[in-house]
Protein backbone atom coordinates (compact mmCIF):
# COMPACT_ATOMS: atom_id res chain seq x y z
CA UNK A 1 0.00 0.00 0.00
CA UNK A 2 1.34 3.67 -0.44
CA UNK A 3 3.06 4.61 2.55
CA UNK A 4 2.46 8.53 1.76
CA UNK A 5 -1.54 7.24 2.19
CA UNK A 6 -2.69 9.22 5.78
CA UNK A 7 -6.32 7.60 5.75
CA UNK A 8 -7.95 4.38 4.50
CA UNK A 9 -10.74 2.10 5.71
CA UNK A 10 -8.32 -0.02 8.11
CA UNK A 11 -6.79 3.20 9.40
CA UNK A 12 -10.11 4.15 10.27
CA UNK A 13 -11.29 1.32 11.98
CA UNK A 14 -7.90 0.84 13.74
CA UNK A 15 -8.72 3.92 15.41
CA UNK A 16 -12.24 3.00 16.45
CA UNK A 17 -10.92 0.21 17.83
CA UNK A 18 -8.42 2.37 19.97
CA UNK A 19 -11.51 4.12 21.42
CA UNK A 20 -13.71 1.17 22.15
CA UNK A 21 -10.29 -0.19 24.13
CA UNK A 22 -9.93 3.05 26.12
CA UNK A 23 -13.52 2.27 26.91
CA UNK A 24 -13.44 -1.12 28.32
CA UNK A 25 -10.37 0.28 30.29
CA UNK A 26 -12.53 2.71 31.76
CA UNK A 27 -14.98 0.31 32.19
CA UNK A 28 -12.70 -2.08 34.20
CA UNK A 29 -11.79 0.74 36.66
CA UNK A 30 -15.26 0.83 37.52
CA UNK A 31 -16.29 -2.95 37.92
CA UNK A 32 -15.85 -4.73 41.10
CA UNK A 33 -17.11 -7.86 41.08
CA UNK A 34 -14.84 -11.01 39.15
CA UNK A 35 -17.50 -11.85 36.51
CA UNK A 36 -17.53 -8.53 35.38
CA UNK A 37 -13.90 -7.97 35.32
CA UNK A 38 -13.66 -11.71 33.80
CA UNK A 39 -16.24 -10.61 31.12
CA UNK A 40 -14.42 -7.23 30.07
CA UNK A 41 -11.02 -9.30 30.23
CA UNK A 42 -12.04 -11.02 27.33
CA UNK A 43 -13.70 -8.38 25.19
CA UNK A 44 -10.25 -6.98 25.30
CA UNK A 45 -8.74 -10.13 23.94
CA UNK A 46 -11.36 -10.42 21.23
CA UNK A 47 -11.04 -6.81 20.96
CA UNK A 48 -6.91 -7.48 20.56
CA UNK A 49 -7.34 -10.17 18.35
CA UNK A 50 -9.20 -8.23 15.89
CA UNK A 51 -6.65 -5.64 15.90
CA UNK A 52 -3.98 -8.07 15.02
CA UNK A 53 -5.98 -9.93 12.56
CA UNK A 54 -6.38 -6.44 10.46
CA UNK A 55 -2.86 -5.42 11.10
CA UNK A 56 -1.87 -8.62 9.42
CA UNK A 57 -4.15 -8.22 6.45
CA UNK A 58 -3.02 -4.54 6.12
CA UNK A 59 0.62 -6.23 5.66
CA UNK A 60 -0.44 -8.76 3.38
CA UNK A 61 -2.09 -6.22 1.15
CA UNK A 62 0.45 -4.06 1.44
CA UNK A 63 3.12 -7.20 0.65
CA UNK A 64 0.41 -7.58 -2.58
CA UNK A 65 0.68 -3.91 -3.98
CA UNK A 66 4.47 -4.06 -3.56
CA UNK A 67 4.55 -6.98 -5.89
CA UNK A 68 1.78 -6.01 -8.16
CA UNK A 69 3.37 -2.25 -8.73
CA UNK A 70 7.08 -4.02 -9.21
CA UNK A 71 5.42 -6.94 -11.91
CA UNK A 72 3.66 -3.72 -13.71
CA UNK A 73 6.35 -0.99 -12.87
CA UNK A 74 3.32 1.13 -11.34
CA UNK A 75 4.24 3.47 -8.48
CA UNK A 76 2.22 6.12 -7.04
CA UNK A 77 2.75 9.43 -6.69
CA UNK A 78 1.31 12.42 -5.13
CA UNK A 79 1.66 16.73 -4.65
CA UNK A 80 0.65 18.98 -2.50
CA UNK A 81 -0.97 22.16 -3.42
CA UNK A 82 -0.08 24.53 -3.23
CA UNK A 83 3.27 24.25 -1.25
CA UNK A 84 4.30 21.54 -4.06
CA UNK A 85 5.65 19.10 -1.59
CA UNK A 86 6.17 16.03 -3.69
CA UNK A 87 6.09 12.33 -2.41
CA UNK A 88 6.66 8.79 -4.21
CA UNK A 89 6.42 5.30 -3.47
CA UNK A 90 9.09 3.24 -3.34
CA UNK A 91 8.52 1.94 -7.56
CA UNK A 92 8.09 5.72 -8.66
CA UNK A 93 12.18 6.52 -6.94
CA UNK A 94 13.22 2.97 -8.92
CA UNK A 95 11.76 4.62 -12.45
CA UNK A 96 13.99 7.42 -11.57
CA UNK A 97 16.96 5.83 -10.73
CA UNK A 98 16.64 7.88 -7.01
CA UNK A 99 17.25 6.36 -3.78
CA UNK A 100 14.45 5.30 -2.18
CA UNK A 101 12.99 7.38 0.30
CA UNK A 102 15.28 10.79 -0.26
CA UNK A 103 13.91 13.87 0.08
CA UNK A 104 12.41 15.20 -3.32
CA UNK A 105 12.43 18.43 -5.48
CA UNK A 106 9.79 18.74 -7.92
CA UNK A 107 12.04 21.20 -10.02
CA UNK A 108 14.93 18.45 -9.45
CA UNK A 109 12.51 15.96 -11.24
CA UNK A 110 11.63 18.15 -13.64
CA UNK A 111 14.91 18.49 -14.95
CA UNK A 112 14.46 14.69 -15.50
CA UNK A 113 12.08 15.12 -18.81
CA UNK A 114 12.60 16.25 -22.60
CA UNK A 115 12.06 19.87 -23.09
CA UNK A 116 8.53 18.22 -25.16
CA UNK A 117 7.25 16.66 -22.25
CA UNK A 118 8.51 18.95 -19.82
CA UNK A 119 5.92 21.33 -21.40
CA UNK A 120 3.37 18.95 -22.28
CA UNK A 121 3.00 17.89 -18.62
CA UNK A 122 3.01 21.80 -17.25
CA UNK A 123 0.36 22.55 -19.89
CA UNK A 124 -1.79 19.38 -18.81
CA UNK A 125 -0.88 20.22 -15.11
CA UNK A 126 -2.41 23.27 -14.88
CA UNK A 127 -5.17 22.76 -16.97
CA UNK A 128 -6.27 19.72 -14.85
CA UNK A 129 -5.43 22.11 -11.51
CA UNK A 130 -7.25 24.88 -13.19
CA UNK A 131 -10.99 22.99 -13.91
CA UNK A 132 -10.21 20.06 -10.80
CA UNK A 133 -10.04 17.49 -13.15
CA UNK A 134 -6.81 15.41 -14.58
CA UNK A 135 -5.06 13.75 -17.93
CA UNK A 136 -2.93 11.14 -18.74
CA UNK A 137 0.27 11.32 -20.65
CA UNK A 138 3.32 9.63 -21.99
CA UNK A 139 6.50 11.11 -21.30
CA UNK A 140 9.96 10.93 -21.83
CA UNK A 141 13.04 11.01 -19.68
CA UNK A 142 16.74 10.42 -18.38
CA UNK A 143 16.37 8.75 -15.29
CA UNK A 144 19.41 9.99 -12.76
CA UNK A 145 21.55 7.66 -13.70
CA UNK A 146 21.41 8.34 -17.27
CA UNK A 147 18.41 5.83 -18.66
CA UNK A 148 16.53 6.77 -21.27
CA UNK A 149 13.03 5.48 -20.25
CA UNK A 150 9.30 6.65 -21.37
CA UNK A 151 6.69 6.44 -18.14
CA UNK A 152 2.85 6.74 -18.50
CA UNK A 153 1.06 9.06 -15.83
CA UNK A 154 -1.94 9.51 -15.01
CA UNK A 155 -3.41 12.03 -12.55
CA UNK A 156 -6.67 13.49 -10.67
CA UNK A 157 -6.82 16.74 -8.68
CA UNK A 158 -8.54 16.30 -5.55
CA UNK A 159 -10.35 19.52 -4.11
CA UNK A 160 -11.82 20.63 -0.87
CA UNK A 161 -14.40 23.46 -0.93
CA UNK A 162 -13.33 24.23 -4.73
CA UNK A 163 -9.69 24.39 -3.84
CA UNK A 164 -7.16 22.20 -5.04
CA UNK A 165 -5.60 20.35 -2.33
CA UNK A 166 -3.27 18.17 -3.85
CA UNK A 167 -3.18 16.06 -7.19
CA UNK A 168 -2.24 11.98 -7.20
CA UNK A 169 -1.37 9.18 -9.53
CA UNK A 170 0.20 6.60 -11.08
CA UNK A 171 3.68 6.29 -13.10
CA UNK A 172 4.25 3.41 -15.18
CA UNK A 173 7.71 2.51 -17.15
CA UNK A 174 6.24 1.62 -20.75
CA UNK A 175 9.75 1.64 -22.03
CA UNK A 176 9.38 -2.10 -23.22
CA UNK A 177 6.28 -1.34 -24.44
CA UNK A 178 7.33 1.68 -26.14
CA UNK A 179 10.50 0.34 -27.72
CA UNK A 180 8.27 -2.85 -29.04
CA UNK A 181 5.19 -0.35 -30.90
CA UNK A 182 8.19 1.51 -32.45
CA UNK A 183 9.53 -1.75 -33.58
CA UNK A 184 6.34 -3.19 -34.88
CA UNK A 185 5.90 0.29 -36.77
CA UNK A 186 9.19 0.88 -38.31
CA UNK A 187 8.57 -3.03 -39.50
CA UNK A 188 5.14 -1.31 -41.51
CA UNK A 189 6.69 0.83 -42.84
CA UNK A 190 10.24 0.71 -43.55
CA UNK A 191 12.23 -1.87 -45.44
CA UNK A 192 14.29 -4.22 -43.14
CA UNK A 193 17.02 -4.51 -45.30
CA UNK A 194 17.96 -1.34 -47.01
CA UNK A 195 16.05 0.77 -43.82
CA UNK A 196 14.09 3.02 -47.29
CA UNK A 197 10.70 3.12 -46.79
CA UNK A 198 8.76 0.17 -48.10
CA UNK A 199 6.35 -0.70 -50.45
CA UNK A 200 3.24 -0.21 -48.35
CA UNK A 201 4.66 3.65 -46.83
CA UNK A 202 5.44 4.84 -50.43
CA UNK A 203 1.82 3.94 -51.71
CA UNK A 204 0.32 5.04 -49.32
CA UNK A 205 2.11 8.49 -49.23
CA UNK A 206 0.68 7.94 -52.72
CA UNK A 207 -2.69 7.71 -52.37
CA UNK A 208 -2.54 10.95 -50.03
CA UNK A 209 -1.65 12.88 -53.43
CA UNK A 210 -4.73 14.51 -53.86
CA UNK A 211 -5.66 14.75 -50.10
CA UNK A 212 -2.53 16.81 -49.59
CA UNK A 213 -1.79 18.75 -52.92
CA UNK A 214 -1.42 21.99 -51.34
CA UNK A 215 1.59 23.82 -49.52
CA UNK A 216 4.40 22.26 -48.75
CA UNK A 217 3.22 18.50 -48.70
CA UNK A 218 3.15 19.05 -52.63
CA UNK A 219 4.66 16.08 -54.65
CA UNK A 220 6.69 17.73 -57.82
CA UNK A 221 7.41 14.22 -59.38
CA UNK A 222 7.89 10.31 -59.37
CA UNK A 223 10.98 9.13 -59.87
CA UNK A 224 11.10 5.26 -60.44
CA UNK A 225 14.58 3.78 -60.12
CA UNK A 226 15.51 0.53 -61.67
CA UNK A 227 19.30 -1.52 -61.00
CA UNK A 228 20.67 -2.32 -64.37
CA UNK A 229 22.65 -6.10 -63.88
CA UNK A 230 21.51 -7.13 -60.79
CA UNK A 231 19.99 -10.44 -61.79
CA UNK A 232 23.15 -11.58 -62.96
CA UNK A 233 25.34 -10.54 -60.29
CA UNK A 234 22.58 -12.17 -57.80
CA UNK A 235 22.96 -15.69 -59.94
CA UNK A 236 26.75 -15.54 -60.37
CA UNK A 237 27.37 -14.34 -57.13
CA UNK A 238 24.72 -15.87 -54.81
CA UNK A 239 22.05 -13.91 -52.77
CA UNK A 240 24.58 -12.59 -50.18
CA UNK A 241 26.34 -11.06 -52.28
CA UNK A 242 23.15 -9.48 -53.97
CA UNK A 243 22.05 -8.04 -50.86
CA UNK A 244 25.08 -6.29 -49.95
CA UNK A 245 25.00 -4.14 -53.57
CA UNK A 246 21.09 -3.92 -52.88
CA UNK A 247 22.31 -2.36 -49.29
CA UNK A 248 25.12 0.06 -50.85
CA UNK A 249 23.14 0.79 -53.46
CA UNK A 250 20.24 2.00 -51.24
CA UNK A 251 22.88 3.97 -49.13
CA UNK A 252 23.67 6.33 -52.59
CA UNK A 253 20.69 6.15 -53.30
CA UNK A 254 19.63 7.92 -50.34
CA UNK A 255 22.56 10.56 -50.52
CA UNK A 256 21.82 11.25 -53.92
CA UNK A 257 17.74 12.10 -52.90
CA UNK A 258 19.20 13.78 -49.45
CA UNK A 259 16.10 16.28 -50.15
CA UNK A 260 13.35 13.88 -51.54
CA UNK A 261 9.90 13.84 -49.72
CA UNK A 262 10.67 9.77 -49.61
CA UNK A 263 12.59 7.34 -50.86
CA UNK A 264 11.27 3.84 -51.10
CA UNK A 265 12.45 0.08 -51.89
CA UNK A 266 9.15 -0.93 -53.68
CA UNK A 267 10.54 -4.49 -55.02
CA UNK A 268 13.65 -6.63 -55.33
CA UNK A 269 15.87 -4.33 -56.84
CA UNK A 270 13.43 -1.65 -57.86
CA UNK A 271 13.27 1.84 -55.61
CA UNK A 272 10.76 4.97 -55.85
CA UNK A 273 11.73 8.93 -54.87
CA UNK A 274 9.07 11.35 -54.21
CA UNK A 275 10.28 14.91 -55.44
CA UNK A 276 8.89 17.81 -52.69
CA UNK A 277 7.37 21.01 -53.86
CA UNK A 278 9.87 23.79 -54.17
CA UNK A 279 11.77 21.37 -56.69
CA UNK A 280 11.21 22.72 -60.56
CA UNK A 281 12.23 20.24 -63.33
CA UNK A 282 15.71 21.08 -63.85
CA UNK A 283 16.51 20.35 -60.16
CA UNK A 284 14.26 17.07 -60.61
CA UNK A 285 16.41 16.01 -63.90
CA UNK A 286 19.60 16.98 -61.71
CA UNK A 287 18.66 14.23 -58.74
CA UNK A 288 18.26 12.12 -61.90
CA UNK A 289 21.44 12.27 -63.18
CA UNK A 290 22.82 11.94 -59.51
CA UNK A 291 21.04 8.67 -59.25
CA UNK A 292 22.35 7.51 -62.64
CA UNK A 293 26.27 8.52 -61.87
CA UNK A 294 25.96 7.22 -58.06
CA UNK A 295 24.68 3.83 -58.64
CA UNK A 296 26.84 3.13 -61.87
CA UNK A 297 29.90 3.11 -59.86
CA UNK A 298 31.42 -0.05 -59.08
CA UNK A 299 30.72 -2.17 -55.84
CA UNK A 300 33.45 -3.74 -54.45
CA UNK A 301 32.76 -6.96 -52.98
CA UNK A 302 34.43 -10.02 -51.57
CA UNK A 303 37.31 -9.29 -54.27
CA UNK A 304 35.07 -8.51 -56.94
CA UNK A 305 34.06 -5.07 -58.54
CA UNK A 306 30.77 -5.58 -59.43
CA UNK A 307 29.22 -2.75 -62.10
CA UNK A 308 25.84 -2.18 -62.00
CA UNK A 309 23.74 0.62 -63.02
CA UNK A 310 20.21 2.53 -62.43
CA UNK A 311 17.75 3.52 -65.28
CA UNK A 312 15.44 5.97 -64.04
CA UNK A 313 11.59 7.09 -65.26
CA UNK A 314 10.13 10.57 -64.22
CA UNK A 315 6.96 11.77 -64.32
CA UNK A 316 5.86 15.31 -63.26
CA UNK A 317 2.77 15.63 -61.27
CA UNK A 318 1.96 18.88 -63.21
CA UNK A 319 1.74 16.25 -66.93
CA UNK A 320 -0.89 13.88 -65.87
CA UNK A 321 -3.47 13.09 -63.06
CA UNK A 322 -2.14 11.45 -59.55
CA UNK A 323 -3.88 8.36 -60.19
CA UNK A 324 -1.70 7.84 -63.31
CA UNK A 325 1.60 9.39 -61.81
CA UNK A 326 3.01 6.11 -61.06
CA UNK A 327 2.24 4.51 -64.61
CA UNK A 328 3.44 7.30 -66.34
CA UNK A 329 6.98 7.28 -64.11
CA UNK A 330 7.08 3.69 -65.08
CA UNK A 331 6.46 4.60 -68.98
CA UNK A 332 9.50 7.06 -68.69
CA UNK A 333 11.66 4.09 -67.04
CA UNK A 334 10.85 1.64 -69.87
CA UNK A 335 12.01 4.27 -72.15
CA UNK A 336 15.14 4.60 -70.26
CA UNK A 337 15.73 0.97 -70.75
CA UNK A 338 15.04 0.96 -74.09
CA UNK A 339 17.44 3.55 -74.24
CA UNK A 340 20.39 1.70 -73.38
CA UNK A 341 19.98 1.59 -69.50
CA UNK A 342 22.03 3.45 -66.95
CA UNK A 343 20.36 6.97 -68.18
CA UNK A 344 16.90 8.82 -67.39
CA UNK A 345 13.88 9.78 -69.24
CA UNK A 346 11.10 11.97 -68.46
CA UNK A 347 7.58 10.93 -69.35
CA UNK A 348 5.85 13.64 -72.42
CA UNK A 349 2.21 13.40 -72.42
CA UNK A 350 1.13 11.42 -75.20
CA UNK A 351 3.89 8.65 -74.32
CA UNK A 352 1.63 6.49 -73.59
CA UNK A 353 -0.55 6.19 -76.60
CA UNK A 354 2.32 5.63 -78.46
CA UNK A 355 3.61 2.83 -76.02
CA UNK A 356 0.64 1.24 -76.66
CA UNK A 357 1.15 1.23 -80.26
CA UNK A 358 3.75 -0.80 -80.01
CA UNK A 359 3.74 -3.96 -81.09
CA UNK A 360 3.49 -7.40 -78.88
CA UNK A 361 7.18 -7.95 -79.74
CA UNK A 362 8.46 -4.49 -79.27
CA UNK A 363 6.55 -4.73 -75.99
CA UNK A 364 7.81 -8.35 -74.82
CA UNK A 365 11.03 -6.78 -75.61
CA UNK A 366 10.96 -3.32 -73.28
CA UNK A 367 9.78 -5.88 -70.70
CA UNK A 368 12.88 -8.07 -70.96
CA UNK A 369 15.00 -4.82 -69.95
CA UNK A 370 13.10 -4.93 -66.27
Amino acid sequence: MPEFRRTSPLTVTGSRMVERLLSLAVKMMQVRTPRQIARLQADLLAQAAVIASQAASLEQSRKIFDRASAAAKIGVWQCRLPCETLEWTDMVYDIFDLPRGTSLDRTRTLGCYTPESAEQLRRLRDRAIQDCGGFSMDAEITTALGNRRWIRITATVECEDGVPVRIFGMKQDITEEKILADRTRYLAEFDVMTGLANRSQFQSRLDQLDEAATGDNRIAALMLVDLDGFKSVNDTFGHAVGDACLIRSAERLRIACSKAELVARIGGDEFAVLIGAGHDRADVAGVAREIVEALGRPIEQKGHSLGLGASVGVAFTADCASSDLFTMADIALYAAKAAGKSTFRVYKPGQDAVSRELTPMAQSILQAFR
